[in-house]
Formats: structure tokens, C-alpha cells, sequence
């Protein structure tokens, strides 16, 4: 007697069940669990290899070297002040002038006061434009 293949097919095809499938993202800012969020930040953090300069610093300076820091830094301040004023007076006058690798350019617009600072070193340029009243 022959075995009906039709058979066969008929159970083998009965016990197979299908379910539909569905994507759910794990990342909660693309509509994830709210709860995966801990875990992909610290799989991140430990995933990156870039290092905060900043951090690198040491945060805790002494007290000696604060006072130093700012003592140094009125100072220089108050040598820049001097110098500004003897070479400029008590207002800006018109002109190009070179302090150190520094090229200062002071230019009257109809926008007011235009300072143009270019380091000539490195290439930075600033522009200052103060209104006039």
C-alpha cells in the first residue's frame, strides 16, 4: 500500500504556525522603552574613546596659585590699559597700527567704529564695531 503524500503535506503543514512580525526600536528617543535609556548610555560612555581636554586639567589649584593667576592677570591688564592710552588717547583715532603680531585697523563707518584685530601669526580675525550716539 502506498503512503498519500497529500497526507503528509496536510500534517506537516497543519503544525507550523506563523505569527506576524513587528520592529520596535530599542532607542527611547525613537519611540524605544523609556527603560532601555540607562542602558544605551552607559553601552556609549563605555563605547567612547574621546576624553574631555578640560577634564584633563587639575581642577584643585591651590589658593597660592589663584592669587598668583589673577594677580598676573590685573596686572597684565592694567600694563595693556597704559599702553592703549598713551598710543590712542582718550579716543580712537583712524589708522592701521602693528602691536606685536597683532595688525589693528580703525576705520569710522556708518555703522560707527569699526576695530578690525587680525593676528597675523595664525591667520584669527576680529571685528568690533561700536554705534555711534
Amino acid at each position: 500500500m502506498k503512503f498519500p503524500f497529500y497526507l503528509l503535506a496536510f500534517f506537516v503543514t497543519s503544525v507550523c504556525a506563523a505569527q506576524q512580525l513587528t520592529y520596535k526600536p530599542m532607542n527611547p528617543f525613537f519611540g524605544g522603552e523609556v527603560f532601555n535609556y540607562q542602558m544605551m548610555l552607559s553601552s556609549a560612555n563605555a563605547q567612547n574613546s574621546f576624553k574631555d581636554p578640560a577634564s584633563t586639567k587639575p581642577k584643585n589649584t591651590s589658593s597660592l596659585n589663584q592669587f598668583s593667576e589673577r594677580l598676573n592677570s590685573q596686572l597684565l591688564n592694567q600694563i595693556s590699559r597704559q599702553l592703549f592710552s598713551d598710543s590712542f588717547g582718550s579716543e580712537l583715532k583712524e589708522g592701521t597700527f602693528t602691536l606685536g603680531s597683532l595688525s589693528v585697523e580703525i576705520y569710522d563707518s556708518q555703522q560707527g567704529m569699526v576695530i578690525n584685530i587680525l593676528n597675523t601669526e595664525n591667520g584669527e580675525q576680529t571685528q568690533i564695531i561700536m554705534p555711534t550716539n
